[in-house]
C-alpha cells in the first residue's frame, strides 16, 4: 500500500541540522517509530510531501529548508516580559526561570505556547517565543516501516489509534 491521505504511516528516521553531514537532532528507531496520519495536518506539509506514495520497506531522504520547516526566526517573537509574571508570592521561582529553559504560557487569547528564557534582569525576563528549530534547514533519512488504512475511528477523531498512537 502507497502512502498517499487517510493512511497511518509508520517510519522511523534520523532527522540532522542542515544536511546530511549535520548535527543529529532527532532519532526515531524501529523499536519506537513515528506513527501518523497522513494528510490530517499533524506533519509539516513539505515532510507529507516528500513521503507521499512512498511504500513499505522504502528508503527515504529529502531535506526541508527552514520556510518550509519551522519558518524564519522572527527577532519579534522574542520579547522582555515584567518580571512580576513569573513571581509567585513575591519570589521568582530561579529555578524554572532559568535561561535555556522552556516555560508554558498563554498569549493573551489563551492560547498556549512555549517560550525559551534567553535572559532575566531585574525587571524583565526576556522570552523567545520562536519554535526550537526556526531558522534551521532540516534533513530527514530513514525508512518506511508500515503503512496501512486508518480505521474510520481513526478518521473521525482525526489521528491515530493503539500500538505507537493514541488510546482513549
Amino acid at each position: 500500500m502507497q502512502i498517499e491521505k487517510n493512511t497511518v504511516v509508520s517510519l522511523c528516521y534520523t532527522l540532522k541540522a542542515d544536511n546530511s553531514e549535520g548535527d543529529i537532532i532527532e532519532v526515531a528507531q524501529e523499536t519506537d517509530p513515528l506513527v501518523f496520519l497522513y494528510g490530517a495536518g499533524q506533519m509539516l506539509p513539505k515532510f507529507e510531501e516528500n513521503l507521499a506514495n512512498l511504500k513499505q520497506g522504502d528508503p527515504f531522504e529529502f531535506g526541508l529548508l527552514s520556510t518550509d520547516a519551522y519558518g524564519d526566526h522572527d527577532p519579534e517573537a522574542v520579547i522582555d516580559l515584567d518580571i512580576e509574571i513569573f513571581k509567585v508570592d513575591g519570589k521568582l521561582d530561579e529555578e524554572m526561570v532559568a535561561p535555556g529553559n522552556m516555560i508554558p504560557m498563554r498569549d493573551s487569547e489563551g492560547h498556549m505556547l512555549q517560550g525559551k528564557v534567553v535572559s532575566i534582569s531585574p525587571v524583565a525576563v526576556k522570552m523567545d517565543f520562536n519554535h526550537p528549530m526556526a531558522g534551521q534547514n532540516l534533513h530527514f533519512s530513514g525508512s518506511i516501516l508500515e503503512v496501512r488504512q486508518a480505521t474510520e475511528e481513526e478518521l473521525n477523531h482525526g489521528h491515530v489509534h493503539g500500538c505507537c498512537g493514541h488510546d482513549h
